[in-house]
């Protein structure tokens, strides 16, 4: 397992990182051994970074993250954890009051729950789970956030990128208020090329890239028949024609990669890997074989330039709406 700098933050992590939101459920059928068998095979590779969230099965995810970690004594492992918003809009709205959906009271309740449900005494990293570009010219919430790391329970301090205006987090790496930015970013999604993991690397802020399969689809599985469990969130995410459309644009980068000896899954994964500011990339890992098979593209050569250049073709803008369906 290779391993990279997290940003200017003085330690390295895997390339390959766990992504943990399927182990706590909304993802369709997902039992706690297949969890726990991932999570270790993942660890015994190489793994040392992980990613989870509060609203992962309301702590599920995050409480069988701590108990494989107590149960293995590894305290070398970094744990990334996320904080939501108090309810509302999600992404919040231009017109949200930043000290209303996070005020340093709620961020401080919220944190204590995540420590008790990892069993940690200190996270290694809080996120929050969204932002809004309203909030930039004041983000107080960080301010709080600031604080609560002077106190100790908290060590570095990062934003999930809202998906429909991922670049409203550049004046925050730009201003200093952030130690990591997660990011979307895949051969569908590639506007973070064209500025954010630039400046990530300038401010030396850390990279760490969700999404990387675009919710499966460039796995090279799906196909127009694909259907998904009654509780599994990908019923809405490619809801009416998307899958469809998905399936076709899949297909176009499958066959691009033709003797090239890539699965579309390793593609995808290198295809992350090849921007130099991206510190670890974090895909699902359900069970063991998963967690083998991700693992293992951090042992296979970088992309060559021309199928780097090829996929880039795959760029898919999906926000115009006056570049009709296609």
């Amino acid at each position: 397992m290779k391993t990279r700098p997290f940003g200017k933050h003085g330690f390295q992590v895997s390339e390959i990182g766990f992504g943990a939101w399927a182990i706590g459920g909304s993802w369709g059928p997902q039992s706690e051994e297949d969890s726990v068998a991932a999570l270790h095979k993942a660890l015994d590779l190489g793994v040392n970074f992980i990613d989870t969230a509060a609203g992962y099965g309301n702590g599920k995810s995050e409480r069988i993250i701590g108990q494989v970690l107590r149960d293995r004594n590894s305290t070398e492992v970094f744990v990334a954890t996320k904080t939501p918003p108090t309810p509302g809009n999600w992404p919040p709205s231009p017109y949200d009051i930043a000290e209303e959906r996070y005020s340093e009271s709620y961020l401080r309740e919220n944190i204590d729950q995540r420590l008790e449900c990892l069993g940690a005494e200190k996270l290694d990293l809080l996120q929050l789970h969204t932002w809004t570009r309203a909030w930039n010219r004041n983000p107080t919430p960080f301010e709080s956030l600031r604080k609560i790391q002077q106190d100790g329970k908290v060590g570095l301090i990062g934003v999930s990128t809202p998906e429909h205006d991922q670049n409203s987090v550049i004046d925050l790496m730009r201003g200093g208020f952030i130690d990591s930015v997660q990011v979307i970013y895949n051969i569908f999604e590639q506007e973070p090329a064209a500025e954010l993991l630039d400046v990530a690397g300038e401010t030396g802020t850390g990279v760490i890239v969700r999404v990387v399969f675009d919710e499966g689809v460039l796995t090279g599985k799906f196909t127009n028949e694909t259907r998904f469990a009654a509780d599994d969130f990908r019923n809405g995410y490619f809801a009416g024609d998307r899958l469809e459309r998905a399936v076709k644009r899949a297909e176009a980068v499958r066959a691009d990669l033709e003797g090239s000896e890539l699965s579309m899954a390793e593609a995808a994964l290198k295809f992350a890997l090849a921007h130099p500011a991206v510190s670890t990339v974090i895909p699902g890992m359900r069970n063991a074989q998963q967690a083998s098979l991700n693992c293992g593209v951090s042992d296979l050569p970088d992309l060559d330039l021309n199928l780097l250049s090829k996929l880039r073709t795959h760029n898919w803008r999906r926000a115009f709406w006056y570049g009709g369906k296609g």
